[in-house]
């Protein structure tokens, strides 16, 4: 596709809602997975003497 301004790129052709919205959801989850992973390993060496 051609867009001929960056309005008309977000807009994505009248679906830049759901097509932005499924990205910032993704990115949002992903966060929180990395942060939920740091945390886990973090109380998993913990118990075990390690920092």
């Amino acid at each position: 596709m051609n867009w001929g301004s960056a309005g008309e790129f977000f807009a994505m052709g009248g679906y830049g809602l759901y097509v932005w919205g499924s990205y910032g959801a993704t990115v949002i989850v992903i966060g929180w997975e990395i942060a939920m992973l740091v945390s886990r390993h973090r109380a998993a060496n913990r118990g075990n003497g390690n920092p």
